[in-house]
């Protein structure tokens, strides 16, 4: 998509958001820029909500500039086939805005989602990560935990080896625990009728131990099978 069609874009798209969230936002503007993320090259940042500067503590005094990265965009359709650029704008743009509304209401729950997702990053990439750090993530019903497209189901364990079972997407599902498996431990499910965009992962914890606390655990990750139960 040309920067010209994709500003069209952005501008049409901003129409349709309310008025009352975007009270407080100075501008919204395209920018021709990529920028990738400092430490992984896969990844890059589609936007931003840039805080102007202001003298005064009152919250609703907060004016942001709203930014979208075309060139970050176009990066990311190169290597996706079914690219959705309709969809991508408006999940950055309204993103973005949100960052806007909860700096209004001294909300955090964005910048802690943002974080679980760099923790996720670094989950994926078998790097050191926090490993609670899905617990920021979108709360679903049914215990689930959403980080982008990835899914986490936690479970209480105190011991290794046996079955769990658990539900999925209308079925239930049977899988047997390695008898070396160590706590916490992150397990991405395989063999399931209807994976989710990203993984399913079961994380399974032990109740707290003051071990624990004196020293941070390292999650033990490996793949699992399961079988309809």
């Amino acid at each position: 998509m040309q920067l010209t069609e994709f500003e069209t874009m952005v501008r049409r798209l901003a129409d349709e958001i309310p008025d009352e969230f975007l009270d407080g936002i100075a501008e919204i503007v395209v920018s021709p820029r990529t920028v990738a993320h400092p430490e992984r090259n896969e990844i890059f940042t589609l936007g931003e909500c840039v805080p102007l500067p202001s003298t005064s503590d009152d919250p609703d005094a907060i004016q942001s500039r709203v930014v979208l990265y075309h060139g970050s965009f176009e990066a990311l359709a190169r290597d996706q086939d079914d690219f959705d650029w309709h969809h991508e704008i408006w999940e950055t743009l309204t993103h973005e805005i949100r960052h806007h509304v909860e700096w209004r209401a001294r909300e955090p729950a964005l910048e802690s989602l943002d974080e679980a997702v760099e923790h996720n990053y670094a989950r994926l990439a078998g790097e050191s990560f926090d490993p609670v750090f899905y617990r920021d993530g979108e709360r679903l019903p049914g215990g689930l935990f959403r980080v982008e497209d990835d899914y986490f189901i936690e479970m209480e364990r105190d011991s290794a080896g046996g079955a769990i079972r658990f539900p999925w997407a209308g079925h239930r599902y049977r899988v047997n625990l390695p008898a070396d498996l160590a706590y916490p431990a992150f397990l991405s499910v395989q063999g399931l009728e209807a994976p989710p965009p990203g993984e399913l992962v079961l994380v399974l914890v032990r109740p707290p131990r003051l071990l624990d606390v004196l020293k941070a655990p390292v999650p033990d990750q490996r793949e699992i099978w399961a079988q309809v139960d």
